[in-house]
């Protein structure tokens, strides 16, 4: 890759296996004693002992004894201009601090946004990056396509100067639930704090009849844009670019916080926006982005041009709801489970700007109010009240008993461990995040979140709504409807609270009863060309989907009262990475039914917006017919057995970022396979740059080939495909605006980050 000391993935599973049980290097993540003794650890020193496993432990989490009572928090939007990193903006270009780095190719100073040569990035114009790939790639660490002139991929654009925002990559806490908690087993059952956890007493808490000890849990340390999680939402209007500078300032921890055992052990980060139009410098993927072995290293900065500009200027190509999330090489999901998410939704100012009173627009629901500066100018930042991006999340707060085990685990020598030979266990981190660098199979736990809260309670208007849901999750997938029931607790069961009621003085689960029904409006790909009527919306990892609900009526459409509550639910049991839990599954529960956010409808509120029924003509589809396009190419998705990191492999080989597996021209068009080897796993399937178009699935397992499962709003367009067991499929996609290098991956991370990725090429003719 151009540098003699960088070594390659294959290289270093070769030098850990030479290593037998080697350990990382104790500057690292390991060194928690004094936060000056925390530097990063340079990828290359990383050493794998062979201390895989093969069933994942997952820790038991606390239970949470008060759910639904923290308040659902609504993102605001991100405001331009320049941060000092101590919560000021500098929206003057010309003050003397704004937009300072720490570091770039013309040393540390003002380095402002914009087109010249070097600018794009801290590491300055590097003409030979892809020397390997002699298809006119442009230079890296410069702007390939600004907002007026002729690109590099031949496209001519005369769009207005973006505006600037500023993001920075920082350490900081976060609490996920203000309830007190106890400490429980595995099986359920109360237990005591482990020897060497530290907690802050709640006083006593009820628990299955009896009183005990209860505890507040610790805020978990994140790496958080701007640090918060999840992070600034940033609103985009087609037609208005916007330029993104994320800047690395994880090398300062003003808290001394305890970073735990995961994330990128050098700190590096590679902000993708999941799936923006963009130039592959701004797309934050590593098939361009190839040094520091594929990141942003500390005091690092790369400026992201977000163009807002449809695949070939076309309006049926526009997007309605994307998401920011890191994509650092083979770190991909420790990075984004410790905070690195963030949400972007996309407004068309000629249908769709968030405003319900527009005459000619769709009248989705959305009272839309601009920002505006000191000086009373409108900023070009904007809120949409009544329009709620839902990031979904979940995660294990550690119990200080299970172990740490995956590739990267040293030998324990701790004599609480007697025959131990991999993973140690850390009471120190009783109650923050749990999780390693998984060798294999995915992660779930067993706290469900609603944007960065655990159960909270949403105080709703009797109108309708828009709510805009993100599979946040490092594999878990959700099937949410409306709800009402009875949660109780069900203390060391995924979700911890389900829908129950005692039958012969027995407590059981129970699914509760569907309260009501809403509208699809939208998938990855943007507004779908008419809205479904459904009772269950199924989120994969990355996939966003979008629905109209009216909590002014019931199903039956009769006036709800005020004070009504309803429970936005998850039914979609998922006890592994593998695949939702099914019948005949160990472990299944036919009435899993997790209350995730309570929901209380108040008074009826003015609404000027319309319902989208079915016969209603939202973003009409773009042409995708197939006829003369260049031969298909198949990609199967499989497991391997290569050894040490990788497990997952894409046409039997592990990702390569000097090794494209397509090279399509600028401009053309190709079908692609999009395939499952099997094995009973299911895999959401993440194609960058451009939406593709499901023109063909087979489902073949269980008896059930030719039977769609819940894949309705995956014919259109798409950015992802979900991939059941076996299931095979054909998607048709086109290649605009841009040349370079982009990648293709599987978006349960662990999949990701252990392989399952491959690069292609869009070249000139």
């Amino acid at each position: 890759m151009g540098d003699k000391n960088r070594f390659t993935r294959r290289e270093l599973i070769k030098f850990g296996a030479m290593g037998g049980a080697a350990t990382l290097i104790s500057k690292g993540a390991n060194a928690q004693t004094a936060c000056i003794d925390q530097t990063p650890i340079p990828i290359t020193e990383i050493a794998f002992t062979g201390c895989g496993v093969g069933a994942e432990a997952f820790a038991t989490s606390p239970f949470i004894t008060q759910p639904f009572t923290d308040a659902f928090v609504i993102p605001e939007a991100l405001r331009p201009g320049w941060r000092d990193g101590q919560g000021g903006i500098i929206t003057d270009k010309s003050d003397p601090r704004a937009w300072n780095v720490r570091k770039s190719a013309f040393g540390a100073g003002k380095v402002l946004p914009g087109p010249e040569a070097g600018h794009q990035d801290a590491l300055g114009d590097r003409p030979g990056n892809h020397a390997e790939m002699p298809w006119g790639i442009p230079n890296a660490g410069t702007h390939q396509q600004w907002v007026r002139g002729t690109g590099a991929g031949g496209v001519t654009l005369d769009m207005p100067d973006p505006i600037l925002y500023h993001i920075r990559l920082q350490v900081t806490g976060h609490s996920f639930t203000s309830s007190p908690v106890v400490p429980i087993a595995s099986d359920g059952s109360a237990t005591t704090l482990p020897t060497g956890a530290t907690a802050q007493a709640a006083g006593a808490a009820s628990f299955k009849g009896a009183s005990v000890p209860a505890y507040y849990l610790p805020q978990s340390t994140i790496y958080g844009f701007n640090g918060q999680f999840p992070g600034p939402m940033v609103n985009i209007e087609y037609g208005q670019p916007v330029l993104v500078r994320f800047e690395n300032d994880l090398d300062l921890n003003p808290g001394c916080l305890d970073r735990g055992d995961f994330g990128a052990p050098d700190w590096a980060f590679l902000t993708h926006c999941h799936n923006g139009h963009h130039a592959p410098e701004s797309d934050g993927q590593p098939h361009h982005m190839i040094d520091n072995e594929g990141g942003y290293r500390p005091m690092e900065w790369v400026d992201n041009l977000w163009m807002a500009y449809p695949a070939g200027g076309n309006d049926a190509e526009k997007q309605a709801f994307l998401w920011y999330h890191d994509h650092r090489m083979h770190h991909t999901g420790p990075n984004v489970y410790k905070g690195m998410v963030g949400t972007a939704p996309h407004y068309d100012a000629k249908q769709d700007n968030g405003d319900e009173t527009k005459v000619d627009g769709f009248r989705l629901p959305g009272v839309r109010t601009n920002n505006v500066d000191a000086s009373g100018k409108y900023d070009g930042s904007f809120n949409v009240k009544y329009d709620i991006p839902m990031a979904l999340y979940d995660f294990a707060a550690d119990d200080g008993v299970t172990a740490h085990s995956d590739n990267h685990t040293p030998v324990s020598a701790d004599p609480r461990l007697p025959g131990l030979v991999c993973g140690d266990v850390h009471p120190e981190n009783w109650g923050k995040l749990f999780h390693r660098h998984y060798p294999n199979h995915g992660f779930v736990g067993d706290i469900f979140t609603v944007n960065g809260v655990a159960y909270p309670v949403f105080q709703v208007e009797a109108r309708r709504y828009r709510f805009r849901f993100l599979g946040a999750s490092v594999s878990r997938q959700y099937k949410l409807e409306f709800r009402q029931g009875t949660p109780m607790p069900f203390p060391g069961q995924q979700g911890q609270w389900n829908f129950g009621k005692v039958v012969g003085g027995k407590q059981v689960t129970d699914k509760g009863t569907q309260f009501l029904q809403f509208y699809q409006i939208a998938n990855g790909g943007g507004l779908l060309p008419n809205s479904i009527l459904k009772n269950t919306m199924e989120i994969w990892p990355a996939k966003r989907r979008e629905m109209v609900v009216d909590f002014s009526k019931d199903m039956n459409g009769r006036p709800i009262p005020p004070g009504t509550v309803v429970y936005l639910t998850d039914v979609a049991q998922m006890l592994t990475g593998r695949k939702q839990t099914e019948k005949g599954d160990i472990g299944f529960d036919p009435n899993f039914a997790v209350p995730m956010v309570k929901i209380i409808i108040g008074n009826p509120s003015v609404d000027n917006s319309l319902l989208p029924t079915p016969e209603k003509t939202l973003r009409v589809q773009p042409d995708f017919r197939t006829e003369a396009v260049a031969p298909g190419r198949d990609f199967t998705l499989e497991r391997g057995g290569l050894g040490g990191e990788t497990e997952w492999l894409i046409n039997g080989a592990q990702f390569d970022p000097t090794a494209p597996l397509a090279t399509p021209f600028v401009g053309s068009a190709e079908t692609w396979g999009i395939n499952n080897g099997g094995g009973g796993w299911t895999h959401p399937m993440h194609l960058h740059m451009e939406e593709h178009h499901v023109t063909y699935r087979s489902i073949d397992f269980l008896g059930l080939k030719g039977k769609e499962l819940d894949h309705q709003g995956d014919t259109g367009k798409e950015d992802l495909v979900s991939l059941s067991p076996s299931e095979q499929t054909r998607v048709f996609r086109r290649f605009r605006t841009f040349i370079g290098n982009y990648v293709a991956h599987c978006h349960n991370l662990a999949h990701e980050d252990h392989n399952m990725m491959f690069g292609w090429t869009i070249r000139k003719p």
